[in-house]
């Protein structure tokens, strides 16, 4: 059985102007342990796929413990400048959380 990120953790999602900012708030020590491990900046680039993020930016939080995911570009202009449906990128959240992390 494989594990995903919905397994270990909540992710809220963020934006500033055409940056897509994703928190992942892990359940428990183990969790984030796991995530820290598996949830690395190149896997998240390749489970966004065709997005046109200019790259992916992983920042340890261990005092909450958290993991915030900066993904520039792929808002395409943001809220106030993107044709693309999600403009906030709040369903790309949700798509974060069925990246698999472990078979």
């Amino acid at each position: 059985m494989s594990t995903v990120v919905d397994d270990l953790a909540d992710v809220r999602a963020g934006d500033k102007g055409d940056t897509l900012i994703l928190a992942v708030l892990p359940r428990d020590g183990d969790a984030y342990a796991t995530l820290l491990t598996h949830l690395t900046p190149d896997r998240v680039a390749a489970h966004f796929g065709d997005l046109p993020a200019s790259g992916v930016v992983r920042r340890e939080l261990p005092g909450l413990p958290a993991l915030v995911l900066v993904l520039s570009g792929v808002l395409e202009g943001g809220v106030t400048g993107s044709t693309v449906l999600d403009g906030h990128g709040k369903t790309l959240s949700h798509h974060l959380l069925g990246l698999e992390l472990v078979d």
